[in-house]
């Protein structure tokens, strides 16, 4: 962005204790951006603080108290240029006349109305800034669907939804909106979206080389690097082996 800038950029990122989060945290701070890492766990997010120099901040995006806490804390402390909402989740793998609506009704909190109250609270931070970003971290999931997935899909296309729409209602303003929209990737994701079924999450990583946290990260950190004329509409990010969300070729490589 902006070299006139004589301190360095700012972010927030959202579901910052492990997983993609952690990564950007870790890839933001080695770039030289200072970082508030906010997530519910305090323990992960004060051990990534005390390895990187990144801000910890507890909060969780799917209670309004706590977002406007944190909004408040980042006008107190200096602002921001950069928000990536990267918290979001899966939970269950089932068909839709056998789904869980709880699950549905988590999923839709977190990844798209979490979305929503952050990026409502962290605009006027934005804008304030001169040159800010807004980056939305979906997943293929928002752009096509699978059996078994349409409570997750239906979340994440409502969540790509979001971001295209503020990217037109943002049109003229100094502020970008960027989506990024990974395939694959080997964190922690199955094993929540399983709860906690190891052997489940792993058989879906098995027979090919999925993405990790920190390619995803290193995508997030070009993204936001562009020079400011240029906004990454979307960014899709999958495995080679990956041609689809129902297509992986499992050939060992």
């Amino acid at each position: 962005m902006s070299t006139a800038l004589s301190r360095p950029r700012r972010a927030v990122v959202t579901g910052a204790s492990s997983g993609i989060g952690a990564a950007t945290v870790r890839r933001l701070r080695a770039d030289g951006w200072e970082v508030v890492a906010t997530a519910r766990r305090a323990d992960l997010l004060d051990e990534l603080a005390r390895e990187t120099g990144a801000e910890a901040f507890v909060a969780d995006v799917t209670v309004d108290e706590d977002v406007a806490r944190l909004a408040a804390h980042v006008e107190a402390t200096g602002g921001l240029d950069a928000l990536v909402n990267n918290a979001g989740g899966a939970f269950g793998l089932d068909p839709v006349e056998s789904s869980d609506i709880d699950q549905w009704r988590r999923m839709y909190e977190l990844n798209v109305l979490g979305t929503l109250r952050v990026t409502q609270a962290l605009l006027p931070a934005l804008r304030a800034s001169g040159e800010g970003d807004v980056l939305v971290l979906t997943s293929t999931a928002a752009h096509g669907p699978y059996e078994g997935g349409a409570g997750y899909t239906g979340a994440k296309h409502a969540e790509r939804m979001l971001a295209t729409t503020l990217r037109w209602e943002l049109a003229g303003e100094p502020l970008r909106v960027i989506e990024i929209a990974p395939g694959a990737v080997a964190t922690d994701f199955s094993l929540v979206r399983f709860d906690g079924d190891e052997a489940r999450a792993a058989a879906v990583y098995e027979g090919y080389q999925p993405l990790v946290a920190d390619d995803v990260a290193d995508t997030i950190a070009w993204a936001l690097s562009r020079p400011p004329h240029v906004n990454i509409d979307l960014l899709v990010v999958r495995p080679r082996a990956q041609a689809s969300n129902t297509k992986t070729a499992r050939t060992g490589v």
